[in-house]
């Protein structure tokens, strides 16, 4: 029999994401078609300034088809990981109209998103 230690229990899925992830998701979800926005640019307006890497993690696991992960990208243009899949992620945006150089996009200030003034998630 093995002993406590070596058996590992699965982890349990949160069935309701925290209200941090929640404004996340919601931020994302109004990028439109064609723009990108920075992960530091997502949690400002997600209200956290400083969590640009807690929007990446909530990125990487989020998995559900109304949220446009790949529009989400470093501040300095470069593309991210996308779940491991940077093909995928360059893809995806060049599909939508941006231009992808490498693993960085050209004309970053071009098409980042600028959402409308005092509209917060």
């Amino acid at each position: 029999m093995p002993s406590r230690r070596a058996r590992k229990l699965p982890k349990l899925a949160k069935s309701t994401p925290d209200p941090f992830s929640h404004r996340v998701l919601s931020v994302v979800r109004r990028i439109p078609p064609g723009r990108v926005a920075s992960y530091g640019e997502v949690a400002a307006l997600a209200g956290r300034p400083r969590a640009a890497r807690a929007v990446g993690n909530i990125m990487r696991g989020c998995g559900r088809p109304d949220v446009p992960c790949h529009r989400v990208i470093a501040a300095d243009g470069r593309l991210g990981g996308y779940g491991g899949s940077e093909v995928l992620k360059r893809s995806l945006l060049v599909a939508e109209g941006i231009v992808v150089s490498g693993s960085r996009i050209r004309d970053l200030d071009r098409v980042r998103w600028q959402p409308p003034r005092g509209r917060r998630p």
